[in-house]
């Protein structure tokens, strides 16, 4: 493989897209844990007994809803910016820059074209969540529960991207060759 030499927009591209997906990542593991709406009431109630006072459990869900939405909102907000970032993303190689490659060429060997198709369903996966949550936030609210399905589940993938990223990475950083980070 070729040493290449990724431009500054190729750097700041990247790793705004890293750290808004782990951005993503922390407000669905704090809604799913401890920003858990069940979990949350269950701290109010707990606290309100000690006062001699009670709400009734949808009264607890619904004041543990407002407590944890403006976290969630981080998480709507950054996806709107990683819709821009992924907008720019797929525009750049109209300009003669970051181009993908085709993971059908058959000089590439075997290594190349896993990394090229792990990098074809990443996209996949990043630009079906993205146009799920972009559904669900401006879309008819009909469509609300089936999409927000797909969203969830459309997500899975990004934790096995992740863990194959950084082993690709930990590997490329042992090997013999110096090199820069593979083109894309």
């Amino acid at each position: 493989m070729k040493n290449r030499n990724h431009s500054l927009i190729f750097g700041i591209i990247h790793w705004a897209i890293a750290i808004c997906i782990i951005i993503i990542l922390i407000t669905i593991f704090l809604r799913l844990n401890w920003m858990n709406k069940n979990h949350l009431a269950g701290i109010i109630q707990n606290y309100l007994s000690t006062t001699n006072q009670s709400l009734t459990q949808d009264q607890l869900i619904q004041l543990a809803k407002q407590i944890r939405k403006p976290m969630w909102n981080w998480h709507i907000y950054i996806g709107y910016v990683l819709v821009g970032l992924f907008s720019i993303r797929f525009f750049l190689p109209l300009f003669g820059t970051m181009k993908f490659k085709n993971p059908f060429n058959k000089e590439l060997n075997f290594k190349e074209k896993f990394r090229f198709w792990i990098y074809i369903v990443f996209y996949i996966g990043i630009i079906l969540s993205l146009t799920t949550g972009m559904i669900i936030e401006l879309g008819p609210k009909d469509l609300k529960k089936p999409i927000e399905s797909i969203h969830v589940l459309s997500n899975y993938y990004l934790i096995g991207f992740i863990v194959l990223h950084l082993v690709g990475l930990l590997l490329s950083k042992l090997s013999t060759k110096k090199r820069s980070i593979p083109e894309k």
